[in-house]
């Protein structure tokens, strides 16, 4: 005759499986960082901080380490800058032979496809692009083991154009300064307006080199005399011209774009959803406000710390595995659970708009529907994509 197992001797075992440890692991990341010298723009805007995107990591870090401690994982965050591709890609190898894999990349897309697609690198290592917004890191030159937390400039301006679209802001004029990053925006602020619906009745191209301290009201209220339209949006990412746009166009108009309402990854002035107890850890952490690039850089963090807490085993196959699995959801304090979007490594994300002291509204906009997630009007969806990405190393 089986006896029956007797509620202590459960209790007994539960106790024992408690008792013993996890096996530890060691988590370790690379953070590489391209040191770039940054031309002067005409206006005295403020810079960046010189550790946007290391104190995001940093503080993804703590996280992990504030839960792995009870699973017993550690992090650890390696950084190393250089002004040579070469250099870093000569690390990033050397990280690789010494059996590691989680690197953050915070360099140009240039860059990014040269290590992301070199023999040593490629199905080796999980690669997070927490910096270069170029859309052609996400629809014709993906690459497997190439994840993106940082939104593409596709997923900005479709937020933009959303919320215009749906406040029947529809006809606007663009204005574009003269660098290349410019040109990229522009381009997909076309992109985006062909998508939802707006019309273009404009389009400047800012080429004087005055001191716009001294000459924006006389200069750029002629240089906007144009026919109706009911927004000026600005293509100006360094910040050459757009801030002084803003009460000095021809008409009464509101700005947008880089400059006036901004579609960005995160703002200092998102508190919903928790957030304020995020800006608060970090304030603490880094005695600044967190950025776009710190908050993506968390995000980074934060995905692996999931990945390696839900994956069966820790290697490089299983973890990218469950990073683009349906399993993964990550919070990340704007409402809604982040993935990774399975046709070309980019986090789906919803796009805060704000100006400097309020948050305005936050897309994908109701109204703008998809059959899988709202989200996914956000950017490139899988039928625009054209680059092989696979779901395995």
């Amino acid at each position: 005759m089986i006896k029956p197992i007797s509620q202590r001797f459960l209790i007994g075992l539960l106790w024992l499986m408690l008792s013993i440890p996890a096996l530890a692991i060691d988590i370790e990341v690379l953070y590489l960082r391209k040191l770039i010298d940054r031309p002067p723009v005409l206006s005295n805007i403020l810079p960046p901080p010189d550790d946007s995107g290391i104190r995001g990591a940093e503080l993804g870090v703590l996280d992990n380490n504030t839960t792995g401690k009870f699973l017993n994982q550690s992090y650890r965050l390696a950084v190393f800058e250089s002004d040579s591709a070469d250099i870093l890609i000569q690390q990033a190898n050397s990280w690789i032979n010494k059996g590691r894999f989680l690197i953050l990349l915070d360099m140009p897309a240039t860059d990014i496809l040269q290590l992301a697609v070199s023999p040593q690198v490629k199905g080796q290592a999980i690669l997070f692009n927490t910096s270069a917004k170029d859309n052609h890191l996400r629809q014709n030159d993906c690459q497997s083991g190439l994840l993106h937390t940082i939104p593409s400039r596709a997923m900005l301006t479709d937020a933009l154009i959303q919320f215009l679209v749906r406040k029947r802001w529809s006809d606007w004029l663009l204005i574009q300064a003269g660098k290349t990053e410019d040109q990229a925006y522009a381009d997909s602020l076309k992109r985006s307006s062909a998508r939802f619906g707006a019309n273009l009745i404009a389009e400047k191209r800012w080429s004087f080199d005055t001191d716009q301290r001294r000459t924006a009201q006389l200069e750029i209220s002629g240089f906007t005399q144009v026919e109706d339209y009911d927004v000026t949006i600005l293509a100006d990412e360094a910040g050459d011209i757009g801030e002084y746009v803003l009460f000095n166009t021809w008409l009464p108009r509101p700005v947008a774009g880089t400059q006036g309402l901004v579609p960005l990854a995160w703002h200092r002035v998102i508190e919903q959803w928790g957030a304020a107890q995020l800006q608060s850890r970090f304030d603490e952490l880094a005695g600044r406000w967190m950025n776009s690039q710190d908050y993506s850089a968390w995000l980074a963090l934060r995905s692996i710390g999931e990945a390696v807490t839900r994956a069966k085993s820790f290697d490089a196959k299983s973890i990218y595995n469950y990073l683009l699995a349906d399993e993964f959801q990550l919070a990340g304090f704007k409402g809604r659970k982040l993935s990774f979007r399975r046709w070309n490594g980019q986090m789906r994300q919803p796009i805060p708009l704000v100006h400097p002291r309020a948050l305005v509204t936050t897309s994908p906009q109701p109204g703008f529907l998809h059959p899988v997630s709202e989200m996914d009007t956000l950017g490139f969806d899988k039928p625009e994509v054209t680059c092989r990405f696979n779901t395995g190393l």
